[in-house]
């Protein structure tokens, strides 16, 4: 194609199908998130190729324009793309366009859209550790009259939060562009989406402590529940700092 007529997604879809190296094409970012897609959103297309295949279309990695973004992989790399990593959350929800290894590519974004249960329990406890770290610090910073310090860690303790709550429910965390998306179609367990998006705005926004501490009440109890009582033990008398007064 010329710089005058760029490769559109459909135009790539259709070369790439006919390839017979090509194993799998997978849409991800707001293309794939119904709702989502503005004027300036383009396609963001992993191109899955079957290892050890020769194709011409290898030319086209790292294409990049603004309607058509291409990541070409073979099967085994794309196996274990964000396996941890970034990319993790985009290829849980990703849109499978091609699949010709009779639902392989379907099933290798069913796993990375789910955490075992061991990366999810060792993970939740990181998110955990971390999330009362920077909740503390909000409330002793705002004990001691720093307001921006303690805005500041009730902020960065938001997203410890939220992590957590995902690894608690064995999923990779939404970006942040996705957030609400994620939750008014797939909701956390035992949390109301608004009520919990109300909490994380306000706690953002302000820093205010007493419902920082009436949502520590009730990460507590999941925590437990879920056995990080260690974590938390190992706060031993701080947490009464952070608990409802």
């Amino acid at each position: 194609m010329t710089a005058q007529q760029p490769l559109t997604y459909e135009a790539f879809v259709e070369i790439a199908a006919a390839d017979p190296a090509v194993v799998g094409l997978v849409l991800k970012g707001s293309q794939a998130h119904d709702g989502m897609t503005t004027r300036y959103s383009d396609h963001d297309l992993y191109v899955v190729l079957a290892d050890g295949a020769t194709t011409r279309l290898t030319r086209f990695e790292g294409h990049r324009t603004p309607g058509l973004d291409l990541v070409v992989v073979s099967l085994s790399a794309f196996r274990t793309a964000g396996m941890p990593g970034f990319e993790r959350y985009a290829l849980a929800r990703a849109r499978v366009v091609l699949d010709r290894l009779d639902g392989g590519i379907t099933r290798i974004l069913a796993d990375k859209a789910r955490l075992s249960a061991d990366e999810a329990f060792r993970d939740a406890g990181g998110w955990l550790d971390a999330y009362v770290n920077s909740l503390y610090r909000s409330v002793k910073n705002h004990r001691d009259g720093l307001v921006l310090a303690a805005r500041l860690d009730a902020a960065d303790s938001v997203r410890f939060l939220l992590e957590l709550l995902f690894a608690l429910d064995r999923r990779p965390r939404p970006y942040n562009r996705y957030l609400e998306w994620e939750l008014a179609r797939h909701p956390l367990p035992g949390w109301e989406t608004g009520v919990l998006l109300r909490a994380v705005d306000r706690i953002s926004a302000t820093g205010e402590v007493s419902l920082q501490r009436e949502l520590f009440a009730r990460v507590e109890a999941a925590a437990r529940q879920a056995g990080h009582g260690e974590v938390l033990d190992a706060w031993g008398e701080d947490l009464a700092l952070l608990r409802p007064r």
